[in-house]
């Protein structure tokens, strides 16, 4: 049977770590801001869509996390990181 849980049961590994870059950014950045700059990146993500990543019920694509990644000013790898 395949598994597609992360070892703490949830659908991405990047999720606590988006969460985390989020409140640490300066100035504040919101689910909502976020969610904006990835469509100015050409991501079709809400405010409910970046909450469901944060949270882990929601698998995240690899253009996704490219695009989060950038928006961050980090690495795919350094999203990846448990």
């Amino acid at each position: 049977m395949f598994k597609n849980k992360s070892s703490k049961g949830k659908n991405n590994i990047c999720g606590e770590k988006i969460y985390v870059l989020r409140k640490q950014h300066t100035p504040k950045m919101s689910q909502r801001i976020l969610a904006e700059c990835l469509q100015m990146k050409g991501i079709d993500v809400d405010k409910n869509a970046v909450q469901r990543i944060e949270s882990g019920e929601r698998f995240v694509t690899d253009i996704e996390l490219k695009a989060l990644a950038e928006t961050f000013k980090t690495s795919c790898d350094e999203l990846l990181e448990e």
